[in-house]
C-alpha cells in the first residue's frame, strides 16, 4: 500500500545527452577497472549504485516507487534538483564501497572532481532539510545501511572463511606433484603460482588462490527466489563427475577444450566466416547457429567476414575476458547498454513503445533493471559455484594426463597397457596421444618430447611467450600435464569453482534486459561491430589482421562470450551453455520486477499467505511471500472493524514472511498483512 501521493508532474524533454546517472555509471565502471576484479563485488557495487540514483529520480514522480528509500520531493525545477539529488546519493555510495579498493586515492580524486564539475560541494553531508542533496544523502545512508549486513562479508572485506577447498593447491611451476595434490578433479582447486601472480588487469594478488565470492550463496537478491536459505536458486542438476555420473561427458568435455587450444595457431591459415549471415544465432542452451541470413532490421544482406579461425579464437578469449578495458563481465554489460543508449538509432522508446522518455529516465530504468539482473547472476551463478564446486579445466587436464589415458587397455608390455587408467584422458589422434620411442625419433612429431616417452601429449598452445609484444607462443605438441590455458601465466585461471560459467549468466541476463528495453533483441540497426587491431592482443602477438567481431543481437553477444571462455581454457562446455539459460532467466525476472517499481504496482499486487491452525499446539502460523526491502505488519480483529497491530513494520530482508501465535484468541478472529513502502 502506498500512502504517500507526490504533486509533481513532470514532462520531459527529450534530449540525447549524458544525464548525470550516465556521468556516475562512467565513475562507477572506471572504480572497477582500477579494482581487484571480483565480479560479485562488483555487479553488488553496480546495483546499489543504480538503486540510489532510481530511488532518487522517484522521489520526484508520482507514480514511480523506489526500491529502498521513499519519500516524496518536490522543486521548483525539478530536472535540476534530480540531477542533484542522484549526484548526492551516487556519490555517497561510490566513496563507501571504493575506499578500501586497490584505487582508493585515484577513484576519492575523481569522485570529488565530478562532483566539483557537476558544481557541487561535496563535503556536504548533511541528512537534514528538503533540500535535493539533503535528500540524496538520506538514499544513499539507506541503501548502505540495508546492504551492510547483506551476507557480502563487505565488513571482513569480502573474506569467507567458511569455505575449504577439497584439493591441496595445484603447484603450476611443479606438473609433477599433481596427483599429489589432487585428489577429486571434479572439484575446484586452487592454483599455487610460484614467484608472481596478477590479476587480469595486472594487479598483484596471492600465490596461493582462495574461492572469490565463495559466501555469495547467502547474498541477498533482487529479484530471484529460492525454497531455503542457502539453497539453489536456479538447479541446472549436478554437472558430470569423472569416474563417476557422467564419466564420458566429463572426458569428452576436456578433449574438447583441448581440441580448442590446438586451433589457436594462426600459421594453419585455417579460416572461418564469423560474418552474422552465417555465424550466431543459437537456441538458448545450443550451439546450433545457422547465421541470421539478411539484416532482420534492414533486409540488406550482412557482409562475409572471413578471419584466421586462431585469431577470432584468441581475439574473444581476450575481449570477453573482463570486458575491454577490466570492468568484469558485469561492467562490460554496463558498457554495451550505454553504447546502444549513445546510438542514433536508438529511439529511447520503453520497450520500443509509447513517448521516448529524455535521457535520464532511460538511463536510470536502464540501469537499475541490468544492475538488478547482473547482481542477480552473480548471486544465482556463485550460489551454483559454491554448492557443486566444480573443478576447472587446468586441474581436468592435468590430473588426467598425469593419470594415463583411459582409451586403450592394449596387450602385456605396451604403452597402451602401460599408459591405461580409466581416469585419464581419452586418445584423440593428433589431439591426444601416447608418447611412444617410435613417435619420439628425430622428425617425428613428439621428437622434442623424447624425455617423455610412455607420457600423454596433447597438441594445443604452448604458453605464453618471452616477449607476448612480438613473439607467438603457437601451438605444439606438449605433455598434457604441463598444459596452460590460453591466458596469462600470472593469472592462468579465476580463483572460484566453474559450474556454471559466469560469463554465461551474467552476459545472457544482459542480453535479455537489452531485448526488453528496447523492444527487440537485434542491436541499433541489426548491427554491431568492434574492431581488434592488428598486433593489439595481450597474451602473445596477434591478431595477424585487424579483426572486426561482429553481432546482430544480443543474444549474438551474449552467446560469444560464454564460448570465449571455452576458447580460453577456463570452462567447458557444461558450465557455458546451463549458465546461459540462467542467465536468461535471471534477466528475464529481473526485468519484470523493476518494470514494477516503475510504474508502482509493485504495492498494489496481493499479499499471497498461507494460513494454519494447530489444534494439538495451539496456535496460529502465517507464511506469506515478502518483497524484499518493502515493510510489513500483521494486525488482528475480531470485527472486521477495529484492528489491532500485532508486529511493528519490520523491512523485508528475505523473502519468508513468518508470523506465529501461540496463544490466540478462543473467539473467531481475523489477520491481515499490511505493506508498505516507507514502514509508515
Amino acid at each position: 500500500m502506498k500512502w504517500l501521493i507526490l504533486v509533481i508532474v513532470f514532462y520531459p524533454l527529450i534530449s540525447q545527452s549524458e544525464s548525470v546517472a550516465r556521468k556516475w555509471n562512467e565513475q562507477n565502471l572506471n572504480a572497477i577497472r582500477l579494482d581487484i576484479p571480483h565480479p560479485p563485488v562488483h555487479a553488488r557495487n553496480l546495483f546499489h549504485v543504480s538503486v540510489a540514483m532510481w530511488d532518487a529520480w522517484a522521489a520526484f514522480d508520482d507514480v514511480a516507487v523506489g526500491y529502498l528509500h521513499n519519500e516524496s520531493a518536490f522543486a521548483p525545477d525539478v530536472e535540476v534538483a534530480r540531477k542533484e539529488a542522484i549526484s548526492f546519493a551516487a556519490y555517497r555510495v561510490l566513496r563507501s564501497r571504493y575506499q578500501n579498493s586497490v584505487g582508493a586515492d585515484e577513484t576519492k580524486d575523481a569522485l570529488i572532481n565530478q562532483m566539483v564539475t557537476l558544481g557541487y560541494d561535496e563535503s556536504n553531508i548533511s541528512t537534514e532539510g528538503d533540500s535535493p542533496a539533503a535528500l540524496g544523502n538520506r538514499i544513499a545512508n539507506t541503501v548502505l545501511s540495508f546492504s551492510w549486513n547483506d551476507g557480502s562479508g563487505e565488513a571482513e572485506n569480502y573474506v569467507d572463511l567458511t569455505y575449504e577447498p577439497e584439493n591441496d593447491a595445484l603447484p603450476l611451476d611443479e606438473p609433477r606433484f599433481t596427483l599429489l595434490t589432487t585428489s577429486d578433479p571434479s572439484r575446484w582447486q586452487p592454483l599455487a603460482f610460484g614467484d608472481f601472480a596478477l590479476t587480469q588487469n595486472g594487479i598483484e594478488t596471492d600465490l596461493i588462490q582462495t574461492f572469490q565470492g565463495s559466501q555469495w550463496f547467502m547474498v541477498r537478491p533482487f529479484a530471484l527466489r529460492r525454497k531455503n536459505p542457502g539453497g539453489l536458486y536456479d538447479d541446472p542438476g549436478p554437472p558430470p563427475m569423472l569416474g563417476a555420473s557422467g564419466d564420458q561427458q566429463f572426458k569428452d568435455n576436456i578433449n574438447q577444450v583441448i581440441r580448442y587450444s590446438s586451433w589457436l595457431d594462426p600459421r594453419d591459415q585455417v579460416e572461418m566466416n564469423i560474418s552474422p549471415q552465417v555465424y550466431a544465432n543459437n537456441g538458448l542452451g545450443r550451439m546450433d547457429g545457422k547465421g541470421h541470413g539478411d539484416n532482420p532490421v534492414t533486409g540488406d544482406p550482412y557482409p562475409e567476414n572471413k578471419v584466421l579461425r586462431a585469431d577470432y579464437g584468441r581475439v574473444i578469449a581476450e575481449f570477453w575476458a573482463d570486458g575491454p578495458d577490466s570492468e568484469t563481465p558485469p561492467g562490460h554489460w554496463n558498457v554495451v547498454a550505454n553504447e546502444v543508449a549513445d546510438h542514433p538509432k536508438t529511439t529511447r522508446k520503453i520497450e520500443g513503445r509509447g513517448l521516448a522518455v529524455n535521457d535520464l529516465e532511460w538511463d536510470v530504468k536502464c540501469y537499475f533493471a541490468m544492475n538488478g539482473a547482473q547482481h542477480d547472476a552473480a548471486t544465482a551463478a556463485w550460489t551454483c559455484k559454491r554448492i557443486y564446486d566444480y573443478g576447472r579445466p587446468i586441474s581436468m587436464c592435468r590430473y588426467m594426463g598425469s593419470m594415463g589415458q583411459s582409451t586403450d587397455k592394449g596387450s602385456a608390455g605396451t604403452f597402451s597397457e602401460l599408459t591405461y587408467d580409466p581416469e585419464g584422458l581419452k586418445l584423440d589422434p593428433g589431439l591426444v596421444e601416447i608418447v611412444t620411442p617410435e613417435t619420439a625419433l628425430p622428425g617425428e612429431r613428439h621428437e622434442h618430447l623424447s624425455s617423455s616417452i610412455g607420457s600423454i601429449a596433447i597438441y594445443a598452445w604452448s604458453g605464453e611467450p618471452e616477449d607476448p609484444e612480438a613473439e607467438l607462443g603457437g601451438v605444439d605438441w606438449i605433455p598434457a600435464m604441463n598444459w596452460l590455458p590460453y591466458q596469462r601465466d600470472t593469472f592462468v585461471t579465476p580463483a572460484f569453482a566453474s559450474y556454471v560459467s559466469g560469463h554465461s549468466c551474467f552476459s545472457r541476463a544482459g542480453a535479455e534486459v537489452m531485448t526488453k528495453i528496447t523492444g527487440s533483441s537485434y542491436f541499433p540497426g541489426g548491427f554491431k561491430e568492434h574492431l581488434i587491431p592488428k598486433g593489439s592482443l595481450e597474451f602473445e602477438y596477434g591478431p595477424a589482421e585487424d579483426v572486426k567481431l561482429q553481432w546482430a543481437s544480443y543474444y549474438d553477444a551474449s552467446d560469444e562470450a560464454g564460448i570465449s571462455r571455452l576458447w580460453g581454457g577456463i570452462h567447458v562446455s557444461v558450465d557455458d551453455l546451463p549458465g546461459r539459460v540462467m542467465g536468461s532467466r535471471v534477466g528475464l525476472r529481473a526485468y519484470e520486477l523493476a518494470k514494477k517499481y516503475w510504474d508502482g504496482s509493485i504495492i498494489k499486487e496481493p499479499v499471497q499467505f498461507s494460513f494454519v491452525r494447530d489444534e494439538v499446539l495451539g496456535k496460529v502460523t502465517i507464511n506469506w511471500d515478502r518483497t524484499i526491502g518493502l515493510f510489513y505488519k500483521v494486525q488482528l480483529s475480531y470485527d472486521l472493524a477495529n484492528w489491532w497491530d500485532e508486529t511493528e513494520w519490520i523491512r523485508a530482508e528475505d523473502i519468508w514472511g513468518k508470523f506465529e501465535d501461540a496463544k490466540p484468541s478462543p473467539e473467531r478472529a481475523f489477520y491481515r498483512i499490511l505493506r508498505s513502502i516507507n514502514g509508515s
